[in-house]
């Protein structure tokens, strides 16, 4: 007599055979650590720019939209009872030395959050970058080989600072 379908054992090392292909595969398709860091990355640029936006307003309203940082001191704003130093009307990225520089303009909890100041770890001067705690960021990566937020001072004439998100490597 021939028998059709499978034997129990072969039913048996068939789920065997799946579950380790889905355990070994499931990682590369749910990469949820990465996609949130990527996304919280996104979240403090929008702030930064919403901030940056702010600050170049009470600026207008002061009338130093258009002075530009020239190292004899920089034009300045009270922003939360906090002088903030301008470059073209924006927050002055080469005045910034820490979290506690952004917090009046950008709402970013400081034990979450890295800070390198311009000039150090390869950030270029008029810039600072902000990257998530225990992350090594690389501020002089090709491309998406870093994790970390970029703000770079405006480059006048009523331009916004420029503001990137390095998420690849996150």
């Amino acid at each position: 007599m021939k028998q059709k379908g499978f034997t129990l054992i072969e039913l048996i090392i068939v789920i065997v055979i799946l579950g380790i292909l889905a355990v070994t595969a499931a990682p590369k398709f749910i990469d949820i650590q990465s996609d949130a860091t990527a996304s919280t990355l996104q979240g403090a640029k929008a702030a930064m720019q919403g901030g940056a936006q702010l600050v170049y307003a009470k600026a207008a309203i002061a009338g130093v939209q258009n002075q530009a940082a020239d190292g004899n001191g920089a034009p300045t704003v009270s922003i939360s009872n906090t002088n903030v130093s301008l470059d073209n009307g924006y927050p002055d990225a080469d005045e910034v030395t820490g979290l506690a520089d952004i917090s009046p303009w950008v709402d970013l909890p400081d034990s979450d959050w890295d800070f390198t100041a311009a000039g150090a770890d390869d950030v270029p001067v008029g810039s600072f970058g902000i990257y998530p705690e225990g992350v090594t960021p690389d501020f002089d990566a090709v491309g998406d080989a870093s994790c970390h937020v970029l703000y770079t001072n405006s480059g006048g004439n009523g331009a916004a600072p420029v503001i990137t998100v390095v998420s690849g490597s996150c």
